[in-house]
């Protein structure tokens, strides 16, 4: 067949749409021609929204960038030592993030050491990246400077492998751990790696934490670590870390309150000692006559209580002194009542 040979086939007219003229097509029909694409997000409002948002509202800890300044210094010399080779460590990013979402972007493989804080009777987490795991172990079994190590894709870590590692992890919360030094004397002990997400969950998903990430290198090969810190694990020393500087005391100037303490301790007070006491009658007591003795059953070496106001500070023995009357105080009362 020649290309100019053309083949007349008999096919029939298509049919014809029946569309009124006077139609248009608004808003609503061309959603329902062509699908909305917004019709499956619902806008969420309440308490779901509040829940469910993903933008968390805190207040900065500035102390918590001074620790982990300090802990970048500390940890850089510590792996020199334990690895021998050049290490730089830098402070990437500290950022409040919640758990759950932190749990779902953790890059696998990955190690998560979970630690415990007996001080302040929680947990805390550590999740290394792979980059970071392979370095650690290839220079710590002797592997060639600046040459990028090998992955091995598809198989978990070995036991040498969390071993080497851990030690790694170790001087992390030691280092770490130093760092709080001036704000509280703690101590932070692993208590266990894993490598799912699942297992080492240690909040709630909505739960707010503290993420610190650090990176390591070591001659053109390393990666990241996190430390992350719920702020359940950092209630007990919130106050502390929400302070701009080391030693800031709350309140601003103190030239009123030493004032005020001053005064305070230059007031005089009166105070009372109740030798003893006794349940008399009305009539009795209207009775009472000029040189009537009232017998108590007491002696000279029994204590009696003083007072300021009605408030019992102390119990005493009485006694003299240079010809005066005088008191001993035996027994003091915690925070201004007796035992």
């Amino acid at each position: 067949m020649a290309d100019d040979d053309f083949v007349d086939l008999d096919l029939p007219d298509p049919p014809a749409m029946d569309i009124p003229e006077d139609s248009t097509f608004d808003q609503a029909s061309i959603d329902a021609l062509f699908g909305d694409a917004n019709a499956d997000i619902q806008q969420k409002s309440g308490l779901r929204a509040v829940i469910e948002s993903r933008v968390v509202s805190h207040g900065r800890l500035p102390m918590l960038e001074v620790v982990c300044e300090r802990m970048v210094r500390s940890f850089a010399t510590s792996m020199r030592n334990l690895t021998s080779d050049a290490i730089e460590v830098s402070l990437e990013d500290i950022a409040s993030v919640r758990f759950g979402d932190f749990m779902n972007r953790v890059p696998l493989p990955s190690m998560l050491a979970v630690f415990r804080v007996p001080a302040w009777q929680d947990y805390g987490l550590v999740a290394v990246e792979a980059n970071l795991i392979y370095a650690v172990v290839d220079a710590l079994l002797g592997g060639r400077k600046g040459a990028a190590p090998r992955k091995i894709e598809g198989r978990g870590f070995t036991t040498i492998e969390t071993t080497l590692v851990s030690k790694m992890i170790e001087l992390v919360l030691r280092e770490f751990s130093t760092a709080f030094e001036p704000i509280a004397p703690i101590t932070m002990e692993m208590e266990r790696i894993e490598t799912s997400p699942r297992f080492a969950a240690i909040a709630g998903p909505t739960n707010v934490a503290s993420a610190a990430t650090f990176a390591v290198d070591m001659d053109g090969r390393g990666g990241n670590f996190t430390i992350l810190l719920p702020f359940a694990t950092l209630e007990p020393v919130r106050g502390k870390l929400s302070q701009r500087f080391m030693g800031e005391k709350l309140g601003g100037d103190t030239t009123w309150r030493d004032h005020m303490r001053t005064e305070i301790l230059r007031t005089e007070v009166e105070l009372c000692a109740v030798l003893g006491e006794r349940d008399m009658r009305l009539a009795d007591v209207h009775s009472l006559k000029v040189g009537q003795t009232i017998a108590f059953d007491v002696t000279p070496d029994d204590p009696f209580e003083v007072s300021c106001g009605g408030v019992p500070l102390a119990r005493a023995q009485i006694g003299r002194q240079r010809n005066h009357v005088a008191i001993g105080i035996v027994e003091t009362f915690a925070k201004g009542s007796p035992k």
